[in-house]
């Protein structure tokens, strides 16, 4: 026996005696799939039964127990009773860049190690696993090689994510399909369960939503998917997890367009969406791209010259579908331009509000200042019957392509598209349908309503931004929701808003009608900072924003809305975050916390200076004032040249903002 051979086998008995397995197993792979720097290791095991698992390990040590691979299909069970069709493939070392505006980093590297594993059922289909290995984490998916015109179709998918014992989560409940205001549900807006034992079971009894965030001893993890085609489900994580092991889940069979299908099927050949694990620290999970390293390419071609992330005035959150109207607007048009914004969204209800003659008016008006008109419109079909117009234009292409070039014609620059039905196949058909009709009008789109982007902003560079979150409306419509922001707030750089933009419509920095604010009006002002999205869409109101200070008001004109990079400083999901964020050779940090007591910072700058190779800075810091309500803020230029670190006192459910230029 070749000494190499016996030195893998000694490996993989060693592997399988410290997580408990039996022995028995034979390895699909003589060799594990390895990151580029040797920290990651994916173990690829085929059980005696033919069942595919995997294992991962960091540093020598496990992070994921032995987890199971393999789908059923209507016509082969590629869960079991598998052999190896030919040889694995040697690594491929994988070496790819891109450009993303409307994310958290522009320019992007992704290398990673990829091993395909060829395989085939007890009656000869075939399967190949395709495990990729970064530096930051794992990513597999399954891949149909052979041809065929018949559509098959998946009835299950038996992936699962075997954490270790103890392990603790931090996970959003999926909604039940169809509950909720107008059947309106699911659409990724529940509170986040924060530091539970993993294997709890869901809130509501349909399962966990991608980005799952899960925490073993000092490693973190980061589950999601990427890469989801028109020829998919979104998937979920199952309502149970026993052991700590939780299984991707099917959308709800009520989560369709129309009649369409809601459980996968397709043609051969046939690949599955990518299944992601980030695996290191918290500064990896949060500075992590592999969400959008798996995405596709740009599948369309868009005009780059429409291609401007930007913010955005709106009436709508704090003054409601009675304001929509022509006067209303036209006050909002001259807001975006008095603060250098580029957008004006004009809500639901606009149709019979304003009309479209008087929107052509509106988007004239707002050319000669420099400030662009998005419109919304209300997605739904049959799945909901909220009530909002306008209704139903955009269901068959036909509509949609003679709606489209009517907004086009009168010079609309994007679309703000509202209550989706869930995840099934058909209905993630329904969004692709809308990026590739809306590309060729040069339509930037935002979804609200709506599931995970899981990485369509690269594959779709017109799509600027997807609500996908529990956001500031929530917060208008009872003392509840307000009452649960800070912490909620505190999630997101964490969960949702890692790799994908995220409109939750942030920043009010004066008062909310008939709402007791529970953030200071510092954090406030940090979540232009730690949220990111292509178009950034402000709540607070002209009248809100004049009684700002102009430092203030200053900082909402300047923050950059395409980021050149990120750094984690400090936090703790739900708890506290400070992010560093840099456009050009200036670094924005901001930082909020949800505790009820005053905090104690220490940040620590000097991998900032560090990056941009400067000799001084410049700094400018805006937080709460000491005493005072909504609007109290302290402003000053500390001298951090002689020191690397800053020092604050945050107030409770308190934040702040420091440039470094």
């Amino acid at each position: 026996m070749p000494a190499r051979f016996l030195r893998i086998l000694q490996l993989g008995l060693a592997f399988a005696m410290t997580y408990g397995l039996p022995v028995r197993l034979t390895a699909i792979d003589a060799t594990p799939v390895t990151s580029p720097d040797g920290r990651l290791t994916v173990h690829l095991t085929l059980t005696k039964d033919g069942a595919p698992t995997y294992a991962v390990s960091r540093d020598g040590r496990p992070v994921l127990r032995p987890s199971r691979l393999g789908l059923v299909r209507d016509d082969a069970d590629f869960s079991t009773g598998l052999r190896r069709a030919a040889p694995a493939s040697e690594p491929r070392a994988i070496d790819e860049r891109y450009e993303l505006l409307t994310s958290k980093r522009r320019h992007n590297h992704y290398q990673a190690n990829e091993v395909v594993v060829p395989l085939q059922s007890a009656g000869g289909a075939r399967l190949d696993l395709c495990f990729r290995v970064s530096n930051d984490g794992v990513a597999f998916r399954y891949v149909f090689p052979e041809q065929s015109d018949r559509v098959h179709r998946l009835t299950r998918e038996t992936t699962s994510f075997h954490l270790l014992p103890d392990s603790r989560a931090w996970v959003q409940p999926m909604a039940v399909a169809k509950s909720g205001w107008s059947e309106t549900n699911p659409s990724y807006e529940e509170y986040y369960e924060r530091d539970v034992p993993a294997g709890t079971p869901s809130t509501l009894g349909a399962g966990w939503v991608f980005p799952a965030l899960f925490r073993s001893g000092d490693t973190w993890l980061l589950v999601s998917e990427a890469g989801l085609g028109r020829d998919y489900c979104g998937s979920r994580l199952a309502h149970e997890s026993p052991d700590g092991e939780y299984s991707i889940a099917f959308a709800d069979a009520r989560e369709t367009f129309g009649d369409g299908p809601a459980l996968p099927e397709s043609t051969l050949p046939w690949a599955t969406p990518w299944r992601l694990i980030v695996i290191g620290s918290l500064r990896t999970v949060v500075e992590s791209t592999l969400g959008t390293d798996l995405a596709a390419p740009p599948a369309v071609a868009v005009d780059p010259t429409v291609l401007e992330p930007g913010k955005a005035s709106w009436s709508w959150p704090l003054l409601g579908d009675p304001n929509t109207t022509f006067d209303v607007q036209k006050r909002f048009i001259d807001y975006a331009a008095e603060m250098g914004w580029r957008y004006c969204l004009i809500d639901a209800l606009w149709d019979t509000q304003i009309g479209y003659d008087k929107l052509a008016e509106l988007v004239t008006y707002g050319a000669g200042k420099g400030v662009k008109i998005l419109v919304w419109y209300n997605s739904a079909g049959a799945w909901n019957s909220a009530p909002q117009t306008p209704r139903g234009k955009l269901l068959t292409r036909e509509d949609r392509l003679a709606e489209f070039a009517r907004l086009k014609q009168l010079g609309v620059a994007g679309l703000k598209i509202d209550f989706f039905g869930g995840d099934g196949q058909s209905m993630i058909a329904y969004y692709h349908d809308l990026l590739t009709d809306a590309a060729p009008f040069g339509f930037l789109i935002n979804f609200h309503g709506a599931t995970l982007p899981r990485g369509w902003q690269r594959t779709y560079p017109h799509l600027m931004t997807m609500e996908s979150i529990r956001g500031l409306e929530f917060i208008t419509f009872d003392q509840a929701n307000a009452d649960r922001a800070p912490a909620h707030a505190s999630m997101l750089p964490f969960t949702r808003n890692v790799f994908d933009p995220m409109d939750f419509t942030p920043v009010v920095l004066d008062q909310i009608r008939n709402i007791e604010r529970r953030t200071t009006s510092g954090f406030e002002l940090a979540l232009a900072v730690l949220f990111t999205s292509g178009i950034q869409h402000y709540a607070e109101i002209p009248e809100g924003m004049a009684k700002a200070p102009e430092a203030v008001r200053d900082l909402m004109r300047e923050v950059p809305s395409v980021w050149d990079d990120v750094r984690f400083l400090d936090g703790m999901p739900g708890e506290y975050v400070i992010l560093a964020r840099r456009s050009g050779t200036r670094w924005y940090v901001a930082g909020i916390q949800a505790g009820d007591t005053p905090r104690e910072v220490v940040v620590d700058l000097s991998g900032l200076r560090a990056a941009t190779a400067a000799t001084s800075t410049r700094a400018r810091l805006i937080t709460d004032a000491a005493e005072g309500g909504n609007l109290a803020f302290a402003t000053s230029t500390p001298d951090l040249n002689a020191q690397a670190t800053l020092r604050l006192t945050l107030r409770p459910r308190g934040g702040f903002v420091l440039v470094l230029e």
